[in-house]
């Protein structure tokens, strides 16, 4: 059953977002799942080049319906939409307000939540669709 993680009062999703892949990938992570609506994959694409100007995190940008190159498919990290483009990933990082399709297929889930009170609400509601389908959720507070 997939794990399900929720971190709290993250002062900045992205910079967070680029962390944690970062962490992943230094732990050997064979790969990570990034779902999330297109305008934010396109700020986070821009992010992870940007992110650490000592240190590559490679990745991909997938559009909706689109495969990766033969040559690209051990990416370790994937950007994209819909989760189900990237199922073979053990880990799903999702940055949308809904819940995240097709999470059932991947290990573990985390959910990456600021301190905007619209985005606090929009993880009450992914908190309850997750909980409601009998997932244990973990609950991390992240402190600055």
């Amino acid at each position: 059953m997939t794990e399900v993680q929720f971190h709290f009062n993250v002062p900045d999703r992205l910079h967070y977002a680029c962390r944690l892949l970062r962490k992943a990938l230094r732990a050997g992570t064979p790969g990570v799942t990034v779902s999330a609506p297109a305008a934010t994959l396109a700020r986070l694409d821009r992010a992870l080049w940007s992110f650490d100007p000592q240190e590559f995190l490679p990745h991909l940008l997938l559009r909706t319906g689109e495969q990766p190159p033969q040559r690209m498919r051990r990416t370790p990290i994937w950007l994209v939409e819909r989760a189900e483009q990237a199922a073979q990933h053990p880990v799903l990082v999702h940055l949308g307000d809904e819940p995240a399709e097709g999470f059932e297929s991947f290990a573990r889930l985390i959910e990456i939540v600021s301190t905007d009170d619209d985005e606090r609400e929009a993880a009450r509601r992914r908190w309850k669709h997750y909980a409601a389908r009998g997932y244990a959720i973990e609950k991390f507070e992240v402190t600055a």
